[in-house]
């Protein structure tokens, strides 16, 4: 399982430099100076921490087999030493999403939303990787984590402000917007 359990860990600690968060809908979590990115499962938080999100990287589940093909073939990896500039936008929907049945949550989420349609236009320049919380009873369904160069923050702003202003974004009930800098 190495690989797959991650641990975002807000504190006084981690490589990441915490430049701004924000709640974007909902409650915002704790302000701290540090993130650190952790790949296991931390049962507790560490001693210098204020909190402990944990999600489980995991099959992609809205997306058809082109999709999927498309977005293998650009999606570069995270920890790309140019990308000094990330965001975590931890994300909570509705329990009206989740009662929804599988289908009519793919025709919002691609159909009507164009969610993977967005984000295969800012690839390659903006890196993401998908953690799922929802199964875990975490506080959080989905924790986003996006890397990008300086010279590509625009794209990544312009990607968030499509994606925050689609049918699917209706059942987003608790979403924080952190912005790190890695030193």
């Amino acid at each position: 399982m190495a690989g797959r359990f991650f641990s975002f860990v807000g504190g006084d600690g981690g490589a990441w430099r915490v430049t701004r968060m924000a709640a974007i809908t909902g409650q915002s979590l704790e302000r701290v100076e540090r993130l650190h990115v952790v790949e296991k499962r931390l049962e507790s938080p560490p001693a210098n921490a204020e909190w402990v999100l944990r999600g489980v990287t995991s099959y992609e589940r809205y997306v058809t087999a082109a999709e999927q093909q498309q977005l293998r073939a650009r999606q570069p990896p995270v920890g790309r030493p140019e990308a000094t500039r990330a965001a975590l936008i931890p994300i909570r929907k509705s329990d009206e999403w989740w009662q929804l049945p599988h289908d009519e949550r793919r025709r919002i989420f691609e159909d009507r939303s164009a969610h993977i349609a967005t984000g295969l236009r800012y690839l390659p320049a903006v890196a993401r990787r998908l953690h799922h919380g929802y199964e875990l009873g975490e506080p959080f369904d989905f924790l986003t984590w996006f890397e990008f160069a300086p010279g590509d923050a625009h794209a990544f702003e312009e990607l968030v402000g499509e994606l925050r202003r689609t049918e699917e974004w209706r059942f987003v009930i608790r979403e924080v917007d952190v912005r790190v800098e890695r030193d």
